[in-house]
């Protein structure tokens, strides 16, 4: 006897040998039980889940000799006729090698006619989207009024190419993707049924590369027995798929997130020499950052089909959440970017340099609790002059990270700038090769011996208006007002557009740990709900416990950081320009030469 394929062999003979479309089948069982029958069925759905082999079954169970039923009995003549595929009174009719409506007129001319044998005519007609508009135009009044005993079984991969007037006579089932844990089971299942020694992550790879057919699952499986000799091992599956050895997944997600660039183009170097499908180790990657982030969420959830489940949790514990999440998402964007390179050897490496050159040196850590928090504060303006107003606090990272308890404050809750040293929450562990490259305005600072109780010492030589600016003063939260709102902004070390925002808001009242602040609406246009997010945090991370903030818009009543630093910038241009109109020198040169001062040119040396 010949051999027989293993997608025939093994195709479902009744309902209860099916695989999946649980949905489908408790509508047709229970219609069938209670003799409710519709006139037409459209079945729809990707290739290989079932369309006509629901339909075959669903043949059987109308036709059978015991009676109309969901359990045929398989072994009647109209059984064994159906599933032999010779009985007359089933006729099946591919409707992509007869497209012209004489066809269909042809077939249609017996319609008429009493069934030769069985209990009705039935007409399955597969592809049917493939049919001309005449073809379905000739359909349409027998296929909404057929005789007693005709039914319509009509099977599709492509519904929308259908009329919506053939649509709205049948009743529609819509056949879904089979996941591969029901594709791997059912493998299974039949493997051991064969007798065939196999590998369950050889299963696997299989299951998803059939891609929700199950009729593809199987003529794969028949492959990889021809091409393993009569077994299926994953090391001959994946050589026959052409995909990546997971080794080298783990291998690379590793060594990103080591940081470690050579490392990554060398395990690159070594997956060529085996010319692997750069796109397949994509979705591998991908389909193992996705085990990681859900291994890092709910650890007893990580998948161990392939017995990597120990792997998996160590790079969960290696890298961060974000890190994850970013991995991902570059990835899954390198996908699309991946067939616009060169070679796809050179798009897959640039997504993992991507990786690299974008991961985050240092996040905030929220989890770290409040009184385990350390702020670091901004520096303090040099020279003390007022023009320095007008300028943005230098960009020093916010980050904070666990320390000892009252590590760096002094007495009253007041933080002691001279035992302050800058610390980062290296979200990534990484080792002291990522620290070195840090900005040089993360490494720790000398202590400032002009610095006293959190006040910068102001020379007994200095203007008025820089003696205002430079004393930022550090004080807990219940010595905050408005008035002081402008010393603390610039030690909060915000900067770009949250910092713009917040320097044109006025701190109208507090109440205990809340901040209600008034911005001002002529600055309101790029302000969101995101930017109030971001000062909460700076604002609770300064202070060490949790705060609220409100931010309304409306007119300030008083004076806003930016206003101030508008009105200081003001008064030192002034100054500048009574300092240089009162030079003896200028006057001097003025009167010999007749000449005029162009105070437009002045600027204050600081500014």
């Amino acid at each position: 006897m010949s051999y027989q394929v293993l997608a025939r062999k093994w195709r479902p003979k009744s309902f209860r040998e099916m695989v999946g479309q649980e949905h489908v089948l408790q509508a047709l069982v229970n219609a069938l039980d209670r003799d409710r029958l519709h006139h037409a069925y459209l079945f729809t759905g990707t290739r290989g889940v079932g369309k006509t082999t629901i339909a075959r079954i669903l043949a059987k169970c109308l036709n059978c000799d015991v009676g109309v039923s969901s359990e045929p009995c398989g072994t009647c003549s109209s059984c064994l006729e159906i599933a032999e595929g010779r009985s007359v009174d089933l006729l099946e009719v591919d409707a992509a090698s007869r497209t012209k409506v004489e066809d269909t007129r042809d077939l249609l001319d017996n319609v008429q006619y009493l069934p030769t044998r069985s209990r009705y005519k039935i007409y399955l007609i597969d592809e049917v989207h493939m049919l001309s508009s005449h073809s379905f135009n000739a359909l349409l009044k027998t296929l909404e009024e057929p005789p007693p005993h005709v039914k319509f079984l009509l099977a599709t991969t492509d519904p929308q190419k259908l009329p919506a007037t053939v649509l709205s006579r049948c009743l529609q089932f819509n056949l879904k993707n089979m996941p591969p844990e029901q594709i791997v089971g059912h493998l299974g299942r039949v493997l051991d049924q064969e007798m065939v020694s196999f590998e369950e992550p050889a299963l696997w790879l299989l299951g998803r590369a059939a891609a929700g057919s199950m009729r593809d699952a199987l003529s794969l499986t028949d492959q990889a027995i021809a091409f393993g000799a009569g077994k299926v091992n994953e090391t001959d599956v994946r050589s026959m798929l052409g995909t990546v050895d997971m080794g080298h997944v783990f291998e690379l997600l590793e060594a990103v997130g080591e940081d470690d660039a050579s490392k990554v183009l060398g395990i690159v170097q070594h997956m060529s020499e085996f010319a692997p499908d750069y796109a397949g180790s994509l979705d591998e990657l991908l389909s193992l950052i996705h085990r990681v982030a859900i291994a890092q969420v709910v650890p007893d959830a990580i998948d161990n089909h392939a017995g990597d489940a120990a792997r998996v949790a160590q790079i969960a514990r290696s890298i961060t959440a974000e890190d994850a999440q970013l991995f991902y998402q570059m990835a899954l964007n390198g996908k699309r970017d991946i067939a616009l390179s060169p070679d796809p050897r050179r798009g897959f490496e640039m997504i993992l340099l991507r990786m690299l050159a974008f991961r985050p040196v240092a996040v905030i850590d929220e989890s770290v609790r409040p009184e385990d928090l350390q702020s670091v504060a901004a520096p303090v303006v040099a020279g003390g002059e007022a023009g320095a107003s007008a300028k943005k606090p230098p960009e020093v990272p916010r980050t904070a990270v666990a320390s000892s308890a009252g590590q760096g404050a002094g007495n009253n809750g007041v933080t002691d700038h001279s035992a302050t040293d800058l610390h980062v929450t290296d979200k990534t562990a990484r080792d002291n090769h990522a620290a070195d490259k840090r900005p040089a305005a993360m490494e720790e600072r000398a202590p400032d011996p002009k610095l006293e109780h959190g006040v910068k010492a102001v020379p007994s030589d200095t203007k008025p208006g820089a003696q205002e600016m430079a004393a930022t003063a550090v004080f807990p939260l219940h010595d905050l007002s408005g008035d002081s709102w402008w010393q603390l902004l610039a030690e909060l070390g915000l900067t770009g557009i949250v910092y713009n925002i917040a320097s044109h808001c006025e701190l109208r009242q507090r109440e205990g740990d809340h901040l209600q602040f008034v911005l001002d609406r002529s600055h309101a246009a790029l302000f969101n709900d995101s930017h109030s997010d971001k000062l909460r945090l700076a604002l609770q991370n300064y202070f060490g416990h949790p705060v609220t903030v409100s931010v309304e818009l409306g007119a300030p009543s008083g004076e806003t950081p930016a206003m101030r630093g508008q009105r200081l910038a003001a008064l030192r241009q002034a100054e500048a320009v009574i300092a240089i109109e009162a030079d003896p020198q200028l006057q001097a040169l003025i009167a010999r030469f007749d000449g005029e001062l162009d105070r437009s040119s002045i600027h204050p040396t600081d500014g």
